[in-house]
């Protein structure tokens, strides 16, 4: 199975458990976890940018990792699973969590 496919399956799995777990309009988390580059986390949240999110970053303890977490409010699954796709596409080396 390709990374794709991997990838494909994640997301119909996280779509259903938030159809199943939360009344939609609704407050929605994203962490990321980037390598730590100001264009990158420059980017991230440019991704968001507009949206009234609210974003926080912590540096590890080593400065080498940034993970940065992202607050607002999603109109419905397919809007939460597009955001991630798009970070995904464009902020290479990005973990989801």
């Amino acid at each position: 199975m390709d990374a794709s496919s991997n990838s494909e399956a994640f997301y119909e799995k996280l779509k259903s458990q938030l159809h199943e777990t939360t009344s939609w309009p609704a407050e929605y988390l994203y962490k990321f976890i980037v390598k730590t580059d100001s264009k990158k986390i420059a980017l991230v949240e440019r991704i968001f940018d507009n949206m009234g999110a609210v974003i926080n970053t912590v540096e590890s303890k080593n400065g080498k990792y940034t993970s940065i977490s992202i607050n607002l409010l999603m109109r419905n699954p397919d809007a939460v699973i597009e955001k991630y796709k798009e970070v995904a596409e464009k902020v290479e080396g990005v973990i989801s969590l």
